[in-house]
C-alpha cells in the first residue's frame, strides 16, 4: 500500500499524463508484474503519448501477466523501458486496439514481432507479409499470423511511421498474402480440384486500389479456366469449390475470430450469377449486358492470387471496355443518380455520423475521382490508377481539377481516411460510423494528435473537412463539362492535326485552316494552360458549331484567352463553374455585339459562372447599380472619372444582359430555353432601363459635384420618355427624356436655368466621350416645340406651355413618361402635372382621334425606309411595334381616366390592362402581345448579332441564320423563321385595323 500522499502525488501525476480513471490506473501501476519499472518516469511519459493512456497501461498488464515466466516477463520490461521504438510501437497498439491487446494478450510471445521492423525496413511488401504467414497451414493458424503481421503495420500507422495512404497500401499488401495463403490451404485440401483448373483472384473494392481499411470486406471477382486437356465444365466446378472454401478460410469465424469477408458480388450478375467464371464468358456479359456501376468498379481490379497471368488477361481484356464506358447513353446522369442512391439509403439516425456514404464522406472524394477517371481516362492514359489519391494527383497534374482544390480534397480524404481507420481499428470491426461516445472520441482525437481539447478538435476538423468534401463534390461531380465530355465520340477527346480537320469540316467550319490555327495557338505545348485548354476545346469546338457562325465563336474565344491567358482564374472557371464554358461558348458565337463588350474588359467572363452560389448573369437591380455608379462616382477624382466609371459599370452589365439573353434563348445541355418569349424581352427591357436609369444618375451627380459642390442652385430631374420610361429599352437604344427644373429659393432664376442647361450640356458630353465604353445618347426631342424649344424648362414653364399649346401628340408621348433620375419630388409633381393630359377626363374627343390616326399614316409613309420590306420592318411596318403602342396607347388616351390600370407607361401592362376591363378580347390582346414581344425580340436579335441597331432583318445569310438561331429556328429553317415572322404581323394588323382605325 502507498501512503495518501504518495497516492495524491501519484494521482495528479496520472491526470496530468492524459488517464481518465486514475484510481484505477494507480491500482494497475501497483501490480506485481510492474514492480521492477513502476518508478521509472519513463513508463508513464510513454503511457501519456498513446491515445488512451488507461486502456494502454491495462493492455500492458495483461500482456505481462500473459507471459510464461518471470524471465520473458522481465525480457519484456527491459526492452519497454531501454528500447524507444518497441516502446512506442507497443504501448501505441496497446492505446489504439483493444482488440490487439486481446491478441498480444493470447499470444504472449507476439509482442517480439514489433521488435523486428526498424527504420530501415519500415515498408514491408507483399512477399514479405508472405513470408509472415508461410507457417500457416490451416485457418486458425493463418488468423493468428494474420494478426501478427497487422501487429506491425498498426504499430507504424499509431506511431506516425506511416501515412494513412501507406498504412491502407500496406493492408492491401497483407490482404493480397492472405488471399494466396488461404487459396494455398484450399488446394491442399482439394489437390484434384487444383490440378483441374486455373484459378485467378481478381481484386476489387479498395483491396484492388491499394487502399484498403482495416476492417472491410475484401471485394473480389474469380476468372476460372479449364488445364489443357481437362474438360471446362468439371474444371469450373473445381475452381468454385477451391473459390467457395478459400472464401471460407477468410470469412468463417474460429476461436480466433474471422480474417474480413471476402465478398465475391461485383461480379457478373452479381449474387445470382456463377462465383467463377471463364474469361471469354466475363468478356461476353461486359460487352453485352453490363450497368455502368459495374464499369466504374472495375476501375480497381487487380489481379492478386491464384494464377497471375490469368488475371492479368482478365484485366487486359476489359481494360478497353472501362475507358469506354463514358461513351454509353446517360453515363454521367446514371453515375450521379447512382452516387445520389446511396445517400438514400443511409438510415437518417446515421446520415449526421457517416463517415464513409454520408455527404461530404470519403465516398463523395472517391466518386468524384471515379467520374473524372472515367471520362478524361479514355484519351489520358495518365489518369488510370486505381488508388483514389493517385489518381486525384494525376487529375491536377493534368489540369482537370485544380490544383487547390485537389490538395484540399486529398488532404480531407487522408483526414476523413485516419479517422476510419482509427474507429475501426479499436474492436477490428467494421463500421464506418463516427462513435457518440466521448471516451471513443477522445481516443480517435488523441490518436490523431489531437491534444488539447481532443473531443472538441475532432468534431470540428471532422466537419470542416466534411464540408470541404462536400462543397469540391459538388463543384466537380457536377461539373457540366463532364457530360459534354463523356459525349464526345471515341477519339474526339484528343484530336490530331488531321483528325482536328476533318472535325472542323464536319462540324460546319467556314475556314477550317484558321480554325486549326487557333487551336494549336490554344493548346500547343507542356503548359498547364495548354493541357487545360486541351480538355476543354473539343467540346467547345461543338458548342461554337451549334451557332450560325462557329469560325467566328473559335477567334473569339481565342482573343479572350490570349487576353486572360495569365489570369489564373480564366480558366478554371471554364472548367470548374457550373456553365460557365458552355455559356461563354454562346455568347462568343452569338453575334457582334456580346464579344465587343467582353474584349473591351474580358475579365467579364467570370459573371458567366455561378458567383457566390447564384448565376452571375442574374440582372442587378436598380438600386444595386444606383448604389455602385454612386460609390465609384464619389471615389473618382473629378466629373470625367467619375463618368467614365460609370460608363464602365454599364458596359460590364449590358454584357451581363446580352450573355443573359443569349443564353437563355439558346438554352444550354442543363438549362433548357426559356419558353416565355415575353418575359425575355421584359427581362432585357427592365435591365437596360434600369441600368441607363442609374447611369444618368451616377453622371448627373458627378456634374452637379464638379461644378457646384453637393448642391445645384435648382432642384433638376429627368423624366425618361419613349421606351425608356416604358422600361423597353434595347441594347441599342438613345435615352428619351425630358429636362426640369425649379430655382431654389433665393436663387436668381437665370443663373438656375443657366446652371440647369450647363448640367445637361455636360451629362451629354461626358457620355459620349469616345472611349472603349459604349456611349449613352441623350435625345430631348420629345420637349415641348421639339427641337426648336428649350432644351430644359422649369415646372412653372411646362404648366404655362401643356396649358396653352400642348398637342394631342405631346398628350400621346406623355404617356410614356416617368420620372427616372435627379430631384424625386420634383419629378413626382412633374407627373402630377402631366397626368390630366396624358389621362383627359372623359377620354379623348373625335377630333383628337383622328389626328393620332392621322400622325401615325404621315409617320409610316415618311419614316419608312426606301426599299425597305414595309412586311419585315420591326417598327413601322404592318404588325410592327408602332400598331401595337400606338393601338394600346389610343386606349390609355380614352380610357384611362375611368381605368386605373391603363395608368402604366409599359406597353404589356397597359394591353393586360385594356383586356381585363373589356376594352379588347382576350384573344385579340394575345395576338397583339405576341407580336410586339416577336418585332421586339427582331430587334434585341439583329442589335446582338450586328452589333449595330435595325428595324429590319439583316440581309446577309450568315446573320439572318444568327437571328434565327437567337430566335429558336434551326440551320436551314430561315425561311420558316420569316414566314412566321409574316404571320403574326399579319395577325396583329388585322386586329389594328379594327381597334385603332375602327375598320
Amino acid at each position: 500500500m502507498t501512503g495518501p500522499g504518495r497516492r495524491s502525488s501519484t494521482f495528479t501525476r496520472l491526470l496530468r499524463h492524459g488517464f481518465t480513471d486514475a484510481s484505477a490506473a494507480e491500482r494497475l501501476l501497483d501490480s506485481v508484474e510492474l514492480a521492477p519499472i513502476r518508478n521509472d518516469p519513463v513508463l508513464l511519459e510513454a503511457l501519456g503519448a498513446t491515445a488512451d493512456p488507461d486502456l494502454a497501461l491495462h493492455g500492458l498488464v495483461r500482456l505481462l501477466e500473459a507471459q510464461p515466466d518471470p524471465v520473458t516477463q522481465r525480457q519484456l520490461l527491459d526492452t519497454v523501458i531501454a528500447a524507444k521504438p518497441l516502446r512506442d510501437r507497443l504501448l501505441g497498439v496497446l492505446g489504439a486496439s483493444a482488440a490487439l491487446a486481446d491478441h498480444l494478450a493470447r499470444h504472449a510471445g507476439d509482442w517480439q514481432a514489433l521488435v523486428r521492423y526498424e527504420p530501415q525496413d519500415l515498408h514491408p511488401e507483399v512477399e514479405e507479409f508472405e513470408r509472415g504467414l508461410a507457417e500457416a497451414t490451416d485457418p486458425v493458424s493463418l488468423r493468428v499470423a494474420y494478426r501478427r503481421c497487422l501487429l506491425s503495420i498498426a504499430a507504424r500507422d499509431v506511431c506516425g511511421t506511416t501515412d494513412v495512404a501507406q498504412t491502407a497500401a500496406e493492408l492491401a499488401d497483407l490482404a493480397t498474402a492472405t488471399l494466396r495463403a488461404a487459396l494455398a490451404i484450399a488446394r491442399a485440401a482439394a489437390p484434384e480440384d487444383a490440378a483441374l483448373c486455373r484459378l485467378a483472384v481478381i481484386a476489387m473494392g479498395k483491396c484492388g486500389g491499394h487502399e484498403l481499411n482495416y476492417v472491410s470486406d475484401v471485394d473480389v471477382i474469380f476468372v476460372g479456366e479449364a488445364v489443357e486437356g481437362a474438360d471446362e465444365g468439371k474444371a469450373l466446378r473445381s475452381a468454385t469449390k477451391l473459390a467457395s472454401h478459400m472464401m471460407r478460410i477468410c470469412s468463417e469465424t474460429t476461436v480466433e475470430g474471422s480474417i474480413w469477408p471476402v465478398d465475391a458480388n461485383l461480379r457478373p450478375e452479381g449474387r445470382n450469377g456463377p462465383l467463377v467464371r471463364t474469361l471469354s464468358s466475363h468478356l461476353a456479359y461486359y460487352q453485352r449486358w453490363a450497368k455502368t456501376w459495374e464499369f466504374q468498379a472495375l476501375l480497381k481490379a487487380r489481379p492478386v492470387a491464384g494464377d497471375i497471368e490469368l488475371g492479368e488477361e482478365y484485366v487486359a481484356a476489359l481494360e478497353p471496355l472501362v475507358w469506354k464506358a463514358a461513351e454509353r447513353e446517360n453515363f454521367v446522369a446514371d453515375v450521379q443518380k447512382m452516387r445520389r442512391r446511396v445517400v438514400e439509403n443511409i438510415p437518417v439516425a446515421e446520415l449526421d455520423r457517416q463517415l464513409k456514404l454520408g455527404p461530404g464522406g470519403l465516398r463523395d472524394v472517391e466518386f468524384a475521382v471515379q467520374l473524372l477517371q472515367l471520362v478524361h481516362g479514355r484519351a489520358d492514359a495518365s489518369l488510370r490508377s486505381g488508388t483514389t489519391l493517385n489518381a486525384l494527383q494525376a487529375l491536377a497534374a493534368g489540369g482537370y481539377v485544380g490544383r487547390a482544390d485537389a490538395a484540399q480534397l486529398d488532404a480531407a480524404y487522408r483526414f476523413l481516411r485516419s479517422m476510419e481507420h482509427r474507429i475501426q481499428l479499436y474492436r477490428l470491426r467494421r463500421t464506418h460510423l463516427v462513435p457518440e461516445d466521448e471516451a471513443d472520441l477522445r481516443r480517435i482525437g488523441r490518436s490523431l494528435g489531437l491534444r488539447a481539447d481532443p473531443v472538441a478538435e475532432l468534431n470540428r476538423e471532422w466537419k470542416r473537412h466534411a464540408s470541404v468534401v462536400r462543397r469540391l463534390h459538388e463543384k466537380l461531380f457536377y461539373r457540366p463539362l463532364l457530360d459534354a465530355v463523356a459525349q464526345l465520340a471515341p477519339g474526339e477527346a484528343r484530336l490530331s492535326a488531321e483528325a482536328a480537320r476533318e472535325r472542323l469540316v464536319a462540324l460546319g467550319y467556314a475556314d477550317p485552316a484558321s480554325a486549326l490555327r487557333h487551336l494549336e495557338a490554344l493548346a500547343s505545348g507542356v503548359t498547364r494552360k495548354a493541357a487545360i485548354q486541351r480538355t476543354l476545346l473539343p467540346v467547345l469546338l461543338g458548342w461554337f458549331a451549334d451557332s450560325a457562325d462557329p469560325d467566328a465563336g473559335l477567334l473569339n474565344f481565342r482573343k479572350v484567352s490570349d487576353a486572360l491567358g495569365k489570369t489564373p482564374w480564366y480558366l478554371r472557371l471554364l472548367r470548374d463553374e457550373g456553365a460557365a464554358a458552355e455559356n461563354l461558348a454562346r455568347v462568343l458565337s452569338a453575334g457582334r455585339l456580346a464579344p465587343d463588350l467582353l474584349m473591351r474588359a474580358p475579365e467579364a467572363v467570370a459573371l458567366l459562372g455561378d458567383g457566390d452560389g447564384g448565376s452571375g448573369l442574374e440582372p442587378r437591380s436598380r438600386g444595386h447599380l444606383e448604389q455602385e455608379i454612386l460609390a465609384a462616382v464619389r471615389r473618382a477624382d473629378g466629373a470625367v472619372q467619375a463618368v467614365t466609371a460609370a460608363r464602365g459599370v454599364r458596359r460590364r452589365e449590358l454584357f451581363r444582359t446580352a450573355a443573359a439573353d443569349i443564353v437563355d434563348s439558346y438554352g444550354t445541355e442543363t438549362k433548357p430555353a426559356e419558353a416565355d418569349q415575353g418575359a425575355l424581352v421584359d427581362r432585357v427591357g427592365a435591365a437596360v432601363s434600369d441600368l441607363t436609369a442609374a447611369t444618368l444618375a451616377g453622371t448627373l451627380r458627378a456634374v452637379v459635384r464638379d461644378g457646384w459642390g453637393e448642391t445645384l442652385p435648382t432642384r433638376f430631374a429627368i423624366i425618361g420618355m419613349g421606351r425608356f420610361g416604358g422600361h423597353e429599352l434595347g441594347y441599342g437604344s438613345d435615352a428619351d427624356v425630358l429636362f426640369v427644373h425649379e430655382p431654389r429659393e433665393g436663387a436668381d432664376e437665370q443663373e438656375a436655368a443657366a446652371a440647369a442647361n450647363r448640367v445637361v450640356e455636360e451629362m451629354r458630353r461626358l457620355l459620349q466621350i469616345p472611349s472603349s465604353d459604349p456611349p449613352l445618347l441623350i435625345d430631348a426631342g420629345l420637349r415641348p416645340e421639339g427641337k426648336s424649344g428649350p432644351l430644359v424648362r422649369t415646372l412653372k414653364s411646362y404648366a404655362a406651355y401643356y396649358r396653352r399649346w400642348s398637342l394631342v401628340w405631346e398628350s400621346h408621348a406623355l404617356l410614356r413618361a416617368e420620372p427616372v433620375a435627379g430631384d424625386e419630388d420634383l419629378g413626382r409633381r412633374f407627373i402630377e402635372l402631366v397626368d390630366p393630359l396624358r389621362y383627359p377626363a372623359e377620354g379623348l374627343g373625335e377630333d383628337a382621334v383622328r389626328e393620332i390616326r392621322r400622325l401615325k399614316a404621315r409617320m409610316e409613309s415618311e419614316r419608312l425606309p426606301r426599299g425597305a420590306d414595309p412586311k419585315l420592318h420591326t417598327k413601322l411596318g404592318p404588325g410592327g411595334l408602332s400598331d401595337v403602342e400606338w393601338t394600346v396607347q389610343l386606349l390609355q388616351l380614352r380610357h384611362g381616366w375611368a381605368e386605373p390600370g391603363l395608368r402604366t407607361t409599359r406597353t404589356r401592362e397597359a394591353l393586360a390592362a385594356a383586356c381585363a376591363a373589356g376594352l379588347i378580347p382576350a384573344e385579340e390582346a394575345a395576338i397583339l402581345d405576341e407580336a410586339w414581344v416577336l418585332a421586339t425580340r427582331v430587334r434585341n436579335a439583329v442589335m446582338l448579332v450586328r452589333g449595330r441597331a435595325g428595324d429590319t432583318f439583316p440581309s446577309d445569310g450568315r446573320e439572318l441564320a444568327a437571328v434565327g438561331r437567337y430566335l429558336g429556328y434551326g440551320p436551314g429553317h430561315v425561311g420558316d423563321m420569316l414566314d412566321a415572322y409574316r404571320r403574326t404581323a399579319r395577325r396583329a394588323r388585322g386586329v389594328v385595323e379594327e381597334l385603332f382605325y375602327g375598320a
